[in-house]
């Protein structure tokens, strides 16, 4: 990674602006959840930790996250940190129609076609209907011609697991496995830092379809499902991989940094905190406050100096920290 200067061995937490991402499938009014009322074009995803993102507050407002990260890689993501990349792009995701008929690619396969990591994410129900669902996987025994030909004559669906979704879930979706959401849920998507999307199957909407490559990328069985919370004495961690763990920390008055990274963390890196619901503010004596909204992200350098995060009222807190795969 790139040598940096001294001077900014210290980066404080810094909460950073969504971007709203026009999507076919998408809504053109994200309230009450985000203050955002959209044009002709519909919003599908607000993207919370975006290589584009700006940085909205403290000496970087206004830095893009992917300049910021580059610049100042050891200060942001520790020592352990294999690249200068934004390691997870975090995003919430509204669908008001069917997405896709998808699948993404792992690391191999990414890499074989010039991409530098492929995608593997999570999906944590913020919200769900009654009849909210999901496509995850293929059928015990559906094949690959099964799923050429369902591409073609169009009863992909019929191959596809339907899991049904309820509001606090959380689902792990890793690379190669075929997948679509339907409406009905709010998501709080965890990713790699890759946005490679092979598309299979569209509803007949005019997009680009990558059906070859969708197919390469495919693996018949993975590791896909819902995952049950693991409750700890001050949190309860949703989901523990190979390149994410995400936790909800039960509610408190305030958490120290101490406090939210925990005993089991050998070295401090870069985590993320978002606020579901409620209101917080993190406070340190070596930065000015920041407030922390509902549906709002604040990153937390690893190089941050101390602080505490204040429970406002009603804040409902999520913690997401990269990990690093073997290398």
């Amino acid at each position: 990674m790139p040598n940096e200067s001294p001077l900014h061995a210290s980066i404080a937490p810094l909460r950073i602006a969504p971007l709203f991402d026009v999507r076919v499938w998408g809504y053109n009014d994200l309230r009450p959840w985000f203050d955002k009322v959209a044009g002709a074009d519909p919003i599908g995803e607000v993207w919370l930790t975006g290589d584009n993102s700006l940085v909205a507050t403290g000496p970087h407002a206004g830095s893009r996250l992917s300049d910021l990260f580059h610049a100042h890689p050891h200060a942001l993501l520790g020592p352990a940190a294999p690249s200068p990349d934004s390691p997870l792009l975090i995003k919430v995701l509204f669908a008001r129609q069917k997405l896709s008929v998808q699948v993404h690619p792992d690391d191999k396969m990414a890499q074989k076609y010039g991409d530098p990591r492929g995608k593997t994410e999570c999906w944590f129900a913020l919200a769900a209907g009654p009849d909210a669902k999901v496509a995850l996987g293929l059928k015990p025994g559906v094949t690959l011609d099964q799923v050429r030909s369902g591409i073609h004559d169009g009863t992909l669906e019929q191959s596809l697991n339907i899991v049904p979704v309820a509001a606090g879930d959380m689902i792990f979706v890793d690379a190669g496995t075929v997948h679509a959401i339907w409406p009905g849920a709010i998501l709080m998507e965890t990713q790699q830092n890759c946005d490679l999307t092979y598309r299979m199957f569209d509803y007949g909407r005019p997009r680009e379809l990558h059906i070859e490559k969708s197919l390469e990328a495919t693996k018949l069985v993975t590791r896909a499902g819902k995952v049950a919370p693991v409750q700890l004495a001050d949190r309860s961690v949703l989901i523990d991989v190979e390149y994410f763990r995400v936790e909800r920390m039960n509610a408190a008055p305030s958490w120290s940094s101490d406090a939210l990274a925990g005993a089991d963390e050998a070295a401090p890196g870069l985590s993320y905190l978002f606020a579901v619901e409620g209101a917080g503010r993190i406070t340190g004596s070596a930065f000015d406050p920041i407030d922390l909204p509902a549906r709002s992200i604040a990153a937390i350098p690893a190089s941050a100096p101390a602080f505490a995060v204040e429970n406002l009222g009603g804040l409902e807190l999520i913690r997401i920290t990269p990990r690093w795969p073997a290398q």
